[in-house]
């Protein structure tokens, strides 16, 4: 009897539990036993592509997976390291830890390929999954990397277009939930419930990457063979205002962005200001020509030197007193002449003509950390400014600005902003093109014609730029030699920035090129060291934009009077 009452006392109790369980508690019980069943893994968006003009890919995105871990279910952590060790290309003594403890997640490995993952998952190691995500390939590396930009590790644009065009590439992420049992394995037969991802825009830029690699080669050869600091070149359509090529040296591999430095990975064609010296010259004689105050045949009486607000003014060759026409002023780069013709409109449409051609102004291209520039008021100005920033002293440009200069005269004397992204493109295929930047006439269009003619001087007999001659094309440039100031303490130092800025062909402008070589230490004036690499990367440019020579000559303007 006892034997009795204690068996049924303990099926009582079993029975109580059970009811308990299963009906009582049992949905509270089926629903925690499913959330610990669940998991639910993020899937990443396709980050749009960026491409050149032609829609070769410069930067891509192709699926990887990362290596996981859940140590709780790993019986064995050495060996399992040993197994993956060769795969994963990690040391075994470096994975065992990661595969040691109690935690449910862990990383093992980042950005492998699905070919390296369908081997690790071949060898059916319990506690080792994958998560899919993203890798970033830049097929060119170093091609228009300065442009591009590149992504941190999270898959985030941390440089260059990368960085300012996030939101427009970076499209947004979904997420799948799915059952998994022991050993983590999904359950194929389970409910999944998936949000898919929407896929980024790809992003379609003007540059030509063939132009643009020209442009890199040409510009590290001479960086490196004048020993400078630093080189940059840019190359743009008139009549569009589109950048072909904005090419930077030193420069760095895209895919590899850690092994360069900081600097390197920055893109000085429009992050670095510098005074333009004697290129700005351009924007001066272009107001005298256009108020009507000199024309290319004027001359003006230009002494040895000039002194202004206390300050004696020289040219760079000693010279006695010289009879140069407003030409000859150009093509040889007199300061005092540029400082005489200046003073035929006064300070005011000085100032005002540096403002219309852009100086001092954002490019409109919305690249990160652009430098503007900077042209001080004219209410500041002293005695001196008028002559210092007459030839191209006491402001300061980066180089698509100083470039476009040039694009504003060759363009007719209307200034449009640069260029730098041709369309944007939706997953479903829309292309959507930005709205182009303001036209702004600076200078009338015979004024343009006139300032043309005076730049194709500085290339001819007598000019600072023989260098930058192109056989069968009429060209037209300036050369600048311009002190560097040193940004740590505002001050000059006996470095440079040479510079030479070309069009072509002059009698049709279809292309301008600047070249400027910073901080050199073989050689020193814009002609010797720009002059060669303009000559190269405009050669190229014509004739891979199939530009014929137009056959016409150059008319005679003499750069020197008698008596």
């Amino acid at each position: 009897m006892i034997l009795l009452v204690a068996t049924a006392i303990v099926l009582t109790l079993f029975g109580g539990r059970l009811l308990e369980l299963q009906v009582l508690r049992g949905p509270s019980l089926a629903e925690a036993a499913l959330g610990q069943r669940l998991k639910t893994t993020d899937l990443p968006a396709q980050r749009g592509s960026i491409l050149d003009s032609a829609g070769d890919p410069l930067a891509v995105t192709v699926e990887a997976r990362n290596v996981t871990a859940d140590q709780t279910l790993i019986d064995d952590p050495a060996s399992t390291a040993a197994r993956l060790a060769p795969i994963v290309g990690i040391d075994a003594a470096e994975l065992t830890p990661r595969l040691t403890g109690d935690r449910k997640f862990v990383y093992v490995a980042k950005m492998i390929t699905p070919e390296t993952w369908n081997r690790i998952s071949d060898l059916e190691l319990p506690g080792i999954f994958s998560e899919i995500t993203t890798r970033r390939v830049y097929p060119g590396g170093e091609l228009a990397a300065n442009v591009v930009g590149f992504v941190g590790a999270e898959g985030v644009g941390m440089g260059g277009l990368e960085y300012a065009l996030e939101k427009e590439l970076a499209g947004k992420a979904g997420n799948q939930t799915f059952e998994k049992g022991p050993g983590g394995r999904v359950i194929p037969t389970a409910n999944v419930e998936r949000v898919d991802p929407e896929p980024g825009m790809d992003v379609r830029l003007t540059i030509d990457r063939d132009i643009q690699f020209v442009a890199q080669e040409a510009i590290a050869e001479r960086v490196r063979s004048a020993q400078a600091a630093s080189g940059t070149v840019v190359v743009m359509e008139v009549k569009t205002g589109r950048i072909l090529a904005m090419a930077t040296a030193p420069t760095f591999d895209a895919n590899d962005p850690g092994s360069a430095k900081a600097a390197d990975r920055g893109n000085r064609v429009l992050t670095d200001v510098f005074e333009p010296g004697s290129t700005a010259k351009v924007i001066t004689l272009s107001g005298v020509v256009n108020e009507a105050a000199a024309d290319p045949y004027t001359v003006i009486k230009v002494p040895p030197r000039l002194r202004r607000g206390g300050e004696a003014f020289q040219d760079h060759t000693p010279h006695g007193t010289l009879r140069l026409t407003l030409s000859g002023i150009m093509a040889q780069s007199s300061n005092i002449g540029t400082i005489l013709a200046a003073e035929r409109i006064g300070k005011y449409k000085l100032y005002d003509y540096m403002k219309r051609f852009g100086v001092g102004d954002d490019t409109g291209t919305n690249f990160p950390a652009e430098g503007d520039g900077y042209i001080p008021p004219v209410e500041n100005w002293s005695a001196t400014s008028l002559p210092t920033i007459a030839f191209g002293q006491g402001l300061s440009v980066n180089a698509v600005q100083a470039a476009n200069v040039f694009a504003t005269v060759a363009n007719g004397g209307i200034r449009q902003d640069p260029r730098l992204i041709d369309a944007f493109i939706s997953p479903t295929g829309e292309v959507i093109t930005p709205e182009s930047g303001e036209r702004t006439r600076v200078i009338s269009r015979e004024a343009s014609r006139q300032v043309l003619t005076m730049l194709e001087t500085v290339v001819g007999d007598g000019g600072t730029a023989p260098l930058a001659k192109i056989p069968g094309y009429r060209v037209g440039g300036k050369t600048g030699t311009a002190m560097f100031v040193d940004p740590r303490c505002g001050c000059y130092t006996r470095d440079v920035v040479a510079s030479f800025i070309g069009v072509a062909p002059i009698d049709d402008p279809e292309l301008v090129a600047a070249v400027f070589v910073s901080q050199p230490r073989s050689g020193r004036y814009g002609g010797q060291l720009g002059g060669p690499v303009f000559t190269r990367v405009m050669t190229y440019s014509l004739q891979a934009r199939q530009i014929p020579p137009t056959g016409t000559r150059a008319p005679r303007i003499p750069l020197t009077a008698k008596g």
